[in-house]
């Protein structure tokens, strides 16, 4: 079992920027893939970003590419996605996400998810 813990998140303005982070249990979270996606109010969740390894294999949908930057530090056993330049599109609420075989990016676990607002 593999528990997933989000901080971060909350109101911010136009333009503005937040961190995204995401603690998870396990002896092998450097064989994880992770991801963060988000599901905004009347649509369908959606793929943000995603890691597996270390962070020189990160990707994001190419929605948020130039604005979004995920990053994992196996040593800690964590995930953060640093999202700069924000719009009230970005309004939405986050989850990260675990494949724990980290290689089918089939995401067996989530996090409970993490509001974030934009102000227009």
């Amino acid at each position: 079992q593999v528990q997933l813990v989000e901080s971060g998140g909350g109101l911010v303005q136009t333009g503005g920027s937040l961190r995204l982070s995401c603690a998870a249990s396990g002896r092998a979270f450097s064989n994880y893939a992770m991801g963060w996606f988000r599901q905004a109010p009347g649509k369908e969740r959606e793929f943000v970003a995603g890691v597996r390894g270390s962070s020189t294999s990160a990707f994001v949908a190419d929605v948020v590419k130039g604005r979004f930057t995920i990053t994992s530090d196996n040593g800690k056993n964590t995930v953060t996605q640093q999202m700069n330049s924000l719009t009230h599109e970005d309004t939405a609420v986050y989850y990260c996400a675990a494949d724990v075989l980290g290689g089918s990016w089939q995401f067996d676990y989530w996090g409970q998810g993490a509001q974030v607002t934009v102000s227009s």
